[in-house]
């Protein structure tokens, strides 16, 4: 009896870093195992799909970036649903189900997703199965997981009952009854047993697959004395589980050592993002004591000879490496140091069985050794589960397998999150504490994720410095922890205070401070404009600027601006200006205290308000501690701004602890000077949104 050929599925995804791309090969991965085939595409590749007659069911994995914008791959996909003239049924024979991905701490959380489900509603296609909206912030897998799992059964009906339209009632019929939960309860079926049946189609080429691990297949229950887990060590009912683990992703990546000599290749090939720029440190100043809790630099960058452009407002990118001593230890662990200097060829494995297999755009064909974890790879990312999963296989040690297979497995999420995502933990910080395990540097391209630039604001105006831009920034500490017993520097802003060390005045802080040492060090930057973030077009118009710590930066610029407009066009109208800073302490990182009291006394600066979070008082009523308690005592001057004269209201700085208790602050502000319900203010600060009156520029 010949078996019934697998049922199809067209599966499609939007991706900006490669993350809705990988979650859409686990859903290909899986298909088969489940009796289904998924035809898998980017969403940008329109001539290999046409929703327009697409009769089986439709999975989307789509990401957000920006300012909740839909991933640059699907850009004109969406232009191309968001056409006026398509008629409300145009896709009414559509049947679809959508996973959208984002990050809760930006204010449009998953709005890419959202974008393209709302408007294939509004076009009359009809979901099969619940949307899923996953978080970054708290850890896809949340809701990844378990919105593949309920994928299947899903799927299954949505298929079912496309046989039954097609007239094929009676080859359906014998199964209908294991198929007939309603479809809007889908996703809460408990689908453990169907996990646990779940066949892989690796067929053993990389070690055995174990779904279902017994606790007698491997003694090595940590004594009964250790009570509490750690990245090392699981403790009941983790220890003691039947585990549920990823599906082993299939190798694809080939490398080759020569020892032939060649040159690298230049950084701007590796950069997808448009022109890059490569540019002179002039300038570095320590704008905070030394006692400061955080160390703040500002950095001058010579733009003077290049075509580089910006805006007050706008960011830009810095390309930057790994650390040094982190790439050297890397090398040694892997037993790679003598081959740093060797060139390697990168190449698709020959047979591989992962689909569109294809070198990775980030590296080279090819380059050293060094070059490639230097510049290409993010040694620091957080170990995806994935990940995890392919390093048991290069595990020889019973415990340390054990144990990371616990951690990617369903039931050791929690052991996950707290031991790997919540403590930053990366690829080092795993091969110290599992030291068994010794990956090949073709599993790393596979699986670590291109090496980002880094954004930062603006801090000046071309206007005010014509061929120079400033920048400002913390440096970054990662402070050790249980599962990281070392303290890190942030991977740019480390690398640049160490390039920039030579320049730095610790003892002055201000923007006038001249660096006595002469510095050739350069770095490569490239545009980010903001299409939001900049001063009202109308200088009448006022507005409201709140930036506590290091989100002051791209307000200097802002002021910069004004106080050179202001002197080059005497006859002009100018709005007042307001700024809310608040820092920790008056004398240990109140920055750019000079610069503001001279932008107040040329009238540049209207109102400033400023709050120390740390100081001790010994007023009898103690002052606001922080910029939103600051906004809270000007309710009256902040609603006259919002609502009477139309001005704009600009935030920056960190979203967890600031940028959201400021939206607060704005919503209790209005709701008390309208007297208006708290709903109704909710509404009026998001139609300041919408009108960019209300902004953001903010970082987690």
């Amino acid at each position: 009896m010949c078996c019934e050929s697998k049922r199809r599925f067209l599966l499609l995804y939007a991706t900006q870093k490669g993350q809705a791309k990988a979650i859409a090969e686990e859903i290909w991965q899986q298909a088969g195992a489940h009796g289904l085939e998924a035809d898998m595409h980017c969403i940008s590749e329109m001539d290999k799909y046409n929703l327009e007659t697409e009769k089986d069911p439709v999975v989307i994995v789509i990401s957000t970036t920006g300012t909740g914008d839909p991933p640059d791959t699907a850009r004109k996909f969406v232009k191309k649903i968001q056409d006026k003239t398509l008629p409300p049924d145009h896709f009414a024979h559509l049947q679809y189900g959508l996973l959208g991905l984002g990050d809760s701490e930006y204010m449009f959380f998953c709005n890419g997703g959202r974008t393209v489900d709302r408007r294939l509603q509004e076009l009359g296609a009809q979901h099969f199965y619940d949307t899923g909206l996953a978080d970054d912030c708290v850890g896809l897998e949340l809701v990844v997981d378990p919105w593949i799992d309920g994928l299947w059964l899903a799927l299954k009906e949505a298929l079912h009952l496309q046989k039954e339209k097609e007239g094929m009632n009676s080859a359906v019929d014998a199964v209908s009854s294991s198929l007939s939960p309603t479809l809007h309860t889908v996703h809460e079926l408990n689908l453990s047993s169907e996990i646990q049946n779940l066949k892989l189609e690796d067929g053993g080429a990389r070690g055995s697959d174990i779904l279902s691990q017994k606790l007698d297949d491997i003694n090595l229950v940590a004594p009964a004395r250790d009570t509490e887990p750690s990245l090392v060590h699981s403790v009941p009912p983790v220890s003691q589980s039947a585990l549920n683990i990823p599906a082993l992703p299939p190798e694809y990546i080939e490398v080759q050592f020569q020892d032939a000599q060649d040159e690298n290749p230049h950084l701007p090939s590796l950069i997808s993002e448009g022109t890059t720029f490569e540019v002179p440190v002039t300038k570095a100043v320590q704008l905070t004591r030394e006692d400061a809790i955080k160390t703040a630099l500002l950095l001058e960058l010579d733009i003077a000879d290049t075509a580089f452009e910006y805006q007050p407002g706008d960011a830009f990118c810095v390309i930057c490496p790994n650390n040094g001593s982190e790439v050297e230890e890397l090398l040694h662990i892997l037993g790679l140091s003598e081959k740093g200097d060797n060139l390697v060829c990168v190449k698709v494995k020959q047979g591989t069985k992962k689909k569109g297999a294809s070198r990775p755009q980030h590296i080279p064909e090819r380059s050293t050794l060094k070059f490639i974890l230097n510049w290409c790879l993010e040694i620091r990312a957080i170990p995806k589960k994935a990940f995890l999963r392919a390093l048991v296989e290069c595990t020889s040690d019973a415990s340390e397998k054990r144990r990371l297979q616990e951690l990617c497995s369903r039931q050791g999420a929690s052991d996950y999150t707290r031991f790997i995502r919540d403590s930053n933990v990366c690829l080092l910080d795993l091969l110290h504490a599992f030291p068994s395990c010794k990956p090949s540097l073709s599993l790393l391209i596979e699986h670590l994720p291109k090496l980002q630039a880094r954004s930062y604001s603006v801090s000046s105006s071309n206007l005010y410095q014509p061929g120079r831009l400033c920048f400002v920034f913390n440096v970054v500490e990662f402070p050790a922890s249980p599962s990281r017993p070392v303290s890190r520097k942030g991977v740019c802003t480390g690398w640049l205070a160490e390039l920039v060390a030579p320049l730095l005045h610790p003892s002055k802080s201000t923007l006038d401070t001249k660096g006595e040492s002469s510095s050739t060090e350069k770095i490569t930057i490239f545009p980010r404009p903001n299409n939001a973030f900049h001063l009202p077009a109308d200088p009448s118009v006022p507005f409201i600027m709140v930036g506590p710590g290091t989100g002051i930066s791209p307000f200097i610029g802002f002021l910069q601006h004004r106080q050179k407009l202001r002197e080059q066009h005497p006859d002009w109208k100018f709005g007042e200006t307001w700024l809310f800073f608040g820092c920790r302490h008056q004398d240990r990182d109140y920055l750019f205290k000079d610069e503001l009291r001279c932008f107040l006394e040329n009238g540049t600066l209207t109102y400033l308000k400023v709050c120390f979070s740390r100081d001790s008082s010994t007023a009898e009523v103690a002052p606001p501690k922080y910029v939103q308690d600051v906004l809270r005592l000007c309710a009256k001057e902040v609603a006259r701004v919002l609502l009477k004269d139309r001005g704009y209201f600009y935030v920056c700085g960190d979203k967890k602890h600031m940028a959201d208790d400021v939206s607060d602050a704005v919503v209790d502000i209005l709701s008390m000077e309208m007297e208006a319900d708290k709903l109704e203010a909710m509404k009026i600060l998001a139609m300041l949104r919408e009108a960019k009156r209300y902004l953001q520029d903010v970082w987690s």
